[in-house]
């Protein structure tokens, strides 16, 4: 979640394909090393190798950062998760999750690009830690809240990257049963783009005009720095 503002920005510079790539990379080491190295064993695994090849991260890349996650591979470079948070301008919550071999690093930078926000304000009570699908499907006529219901997902909303004539929906899991509601709708005909444990959003918040481009442009500057792997916004 939170992620729909950076939908308009199609356009990725070199820059920023080497930073997608790098925090792909990461992923996927930390999910070799919380499990399985072969990806058809580990469920977070395999949906990392299937975002990293969806954005065209090469076959090396790949098996390079399995290696390292399961420990045959030459850098020893112990990653963390470490989630921050605080309030992005006009008291937009957000979480900012990062994996990082040096804390010290990423917290001063971090905090750095919280000007016009508060950095440090304790926001995690206003979401909910949970499974988190985007999945669509090419019959446009399939409803998603029936899907949600049949594959045993909690609930589910709009998902508003949907192409056209698609169905769509951002399904809502208990953090056990991800994988398996995953498999469930895969099994019923969707094609599941992301599934992964996240924070959403009680209550959003809703901008628009002025607002919404500083908000946008805040979470725009946490985005870019290399140790942010996701973040998670109260904003709709």
């Amino acid at each position: 979640m939170g992620r729909q503002w950076l939908e308009k920005n199609k356009a990725i510079t070199a820059n920023k394909r080497a930073k997608i790539t790098s925090k792909l990379g990461r992923e996927i080491t930390v999910a070799a090393k919380m499990g399985a190295a072969d990806p058809s064993m580990n469920p977070r695994l395999q949906m990392a190798v299937d975002s990293a090849r969806k954005q065209s991260v090469s076959s090396d890349v790949i098996a390079r950062a399995i290696k390292k996650g399961s420990g045959e591979g030459t850098d020893g470079a112990d990653y963390e998760m470490i989630i921050y948070e605080g309030m992005a301008p006009h008291n937009v919550a957000v979480l900012v999750e990062c994996m990082s071999e040096n804390r010290n690093r990423t917290g001063p930078e971090v905090k750095s690009c919280f000007k016009g926000g508060q950095f440090g304000s304790k926001v995690t009570f206003m979401f909910d830690h949970v499974g988190i699908i985007e999945a669509t499907h090419e019959d446009g006529s399939k409803d998603a809240e029936e899907a949600a219901i049949e594959c045993g997902a909690n609930d589910c909303e709009p998902l508003d990257s949907t192409p056209e004539d698609h169905a769509g929906g951002l399904f809502l899991t208990e953090i056990p049963d991800l994988y398996t509601v995953a498999d469930e709708l895969r099994k019923a005909g969707w094609s599941v783009t992301s599934a992964e444990l996240g924070y959403h959003p009680k209550d959003p918040v809703v901008l628009e005009g002025e607002a919404l481009e500083q908000v946008q442009s805040f979470l725009e500057r946490l985005d870019d720095l290399d140790d942010v792997q996701k973040l998670h916004v109260a904003l709709k």
